[in-house]
């Protein structure tokens, strides 16, 4: 992890400019609670939206969830903590607590026999391509959330559409096109690409 003194932050993404919270800053920092947005296992970060909206988004680090037995936080936890002010705005250096009584967890894997859906299966119903953005997407779970432009609905967007469209990597906010089909359990991409 960086810990250069002087504040290089200049084109660089979150995870090259995640400083690793030091012991001496513990003690200190703001008290926040707020909502995980989303947690990127793989890169090992993610967001809180903070309850208190003039504080805006508040980065985790997985480092600070290891006092607590986790290297990852499910979507929709409540977080407790104490954060600091950075560079980009602000990062937690110390989780008090943590309630998954609202978190949604990650549906379980199909097994041999369940009746998934093969999203390609479902383009003859789609509508035509719309534009979106993405909210989230976890490369290890193999899904994620795609964001209409027009009205803010979350849409399913599974990691073999993606594949189907030659997009290895998604990031948060990226914008995309995609045609969607109204799914068993809500709004789901069937065919993506990118935006022209």
């Amino acid at each position: 992890m960086r810990n250069d003194p002087q504040p290089a932050f200049g084109g660089r993404t979150w995870d090259e400019t995640i400083v690793e919270p030091s012991p001496v800053e513990k003690p200190g920092g703001l008290s926040v609670s707020g909502t995980l947005k989303w947690f990127d296992v793989t890169r090992g970060f993610g967001f809180i939206v903070a309850d208190d909206p003039s504080i805006g988004d508040v980065l985790i680090h997985f480092s600070v969830l290891q006092p607590h037995g986790r290297r990852s936080l499910p979507e929709g936890a409540r977080v407790d903590c104490f954060a600091v002010l950075r560079e980009r705005g602000f990062q937690a250096n110390e989780i008090v607590s943590i309630d998954l009584s609202n978190a949604i967890e990650p549906p379980i894997r199909a097994r041999q026999g369940d009746d998934r859906i093969d999203p390609a299966a479902l383009v003859e119903d789609a509508g035509p391509f719309e534009p979106v953005t993405v909210k989230w997407f976890n490369r290890l779970k193999g899904y994620g959330f795609l964001v209409r432009n027009a009205d803010s609905a979350d849409i399913f967007v599974h990691m073999e559409t993606l594949r189907r469209a030659g997009i290895a990597e998604v990031e948060p906010d990226r914008r995309l096109r995609a045609r969607i089909v109204e799914g068993r359990k809500g709004p789901l991409a069937v065919v993506v690409e990118e935006e022209g």
